[in-house]
């Protein structure tokens, strides 16, 4: 660093390394206190809600939700050849989640994971091409699932009704050819970027050719990135089975991975408010009613937000205390 900024931070000593790790603590349950009194409404009326609602269903819902961890842990180890601890890898993945939604685009789980897999030696440009993995098999992979619910279902799901008009494709396909020819233009033009993104792009086909030539590691992560979402709609599906949504399984099923591609491109924190949005359009676009379906979001987001939320930022500070993260 300058000199200058240098100047301004503390010296290193053992009290001033406590007392960072001791801010890395609490920071997650401050930020878990701020956002659980910003938007208390949605917490108090999803609860009062689902009240009416069948608990086995709900259950049923709890057990998807921890699903997704498992999930994502096997998605994070089939994107490094090392073998990672199982153990510490489900932890870390169930505090990601939580230190997830507190970021936009997932940032705060990518920062948490790239902790860990520094904290087991792995090399920086390995870790971030791992990260980059990742990130690009699991929308890979909901594709094919998608592709296989029309291919198994074509006289339930109502595509018809779900495809966006000819201004909305216009719209989308002229905001992803001008944000590709940025992209472009940004790497070929700035040349500082041009190194580290080549390094990086070598380091990551070096990786992805290496897992993929280990079937356990391959299985683990197109499995784990195909069964993501799988896990996500079924708690969708409980919790919509829970307040008697007169949809089959394939129909909620295909209305979450509907919403959550249609979502995915706007970077908000874990998907709150344009994922919600989505999903009930694309439930009631199946024939739910609206108080229904607005219902069932907002018991979905009890299941995968909220309920996790708090045992998620304790196993995180946990993480931090032991020095795993």
């Amino acid at each position: 660093m300058p000199g200058r900024v240098r100047a301004l931070l503390p010296a290193r000593s053992a009290a001033n390394g406590r007392r960072l790790r001791l801010a890395l603590t609490l920071l997650p349950l401050v930020l878990l206190g701020a956002w659980a009194a910003f938007d208390w409404r949605t917490v108090h009326g999803g609860a009062v809600r689902l009240a009416s609602a069948d608990w086995r269903w709900l259950l049923a819902g709890v057990f998807f939700t921890a699903l997704c961890s498992v999930a994502s842990a096997c998605v994070r180890q089939g994107a490094v050849p090392e073998r990672l601890p199982p153990g510490q890898l489900l932890a870390t993945q169930f505090a990601a989640g939580a230190a997830g939604h507190a970021l936009p685009g997932n940032i705060g789980a990518h920062a948490v994971v790239l902790r860990f897999l520094r904290g087991r030696g792995i090399p920086l440009s390995r870790a971030t091409s791992s990260l980059a993995l990742y990130s690009a098999v699991k929308p890979v992979a909901k594709t094919l699932v998608i592709v296989a619910f029309v291919v198994a279902f074509p006289g339930t799901l109502r595509l018809t009704e779900l495809l966006p008009k000819g201004e909305t494709l216009a719209l989308v396909g002229a905001i992803t050819g001008v944000s590709l020819a940025a992209v472009v233009t940004l790497i070929t033009t700035v040349r500082p970027l041009r190194r580290p993104l080549i390094g990086g792009l070598r380091s990551a086909l070096t990786d992805t050719r290496i897992v993929h030539s280990r079937p356990c590691r391959a299985l683990a992560l197109w499995g784990g990135a195909a069964a993501f979402p799988l896990c996500q709609g079924a708690v969708v599906a409980s919790v919509g089975s829970s307040l008697g949504l007169p949809l089959s399984w394939p129909q909620m099923l295909f209305a979450y991975l509907v919403a959550s591609t249609a979502a995915g491109a706007v970077p908000a924190p874990g998907g709150l408010g344009p994922m919600d949005a989505a999903l009930v359009f694309t439930l009631v676009a199946f024939g739910a009613p609206a108080t229904l379906a607005t219902t069932t979001v907002i018991g979905y987001r009890v299941l995968t937000v909220w309920l996790p939320l708090l045992p998620g930022t304790l196993v995180l500070s946990a993480l931090v205390r032991a020095k795993v993260l």
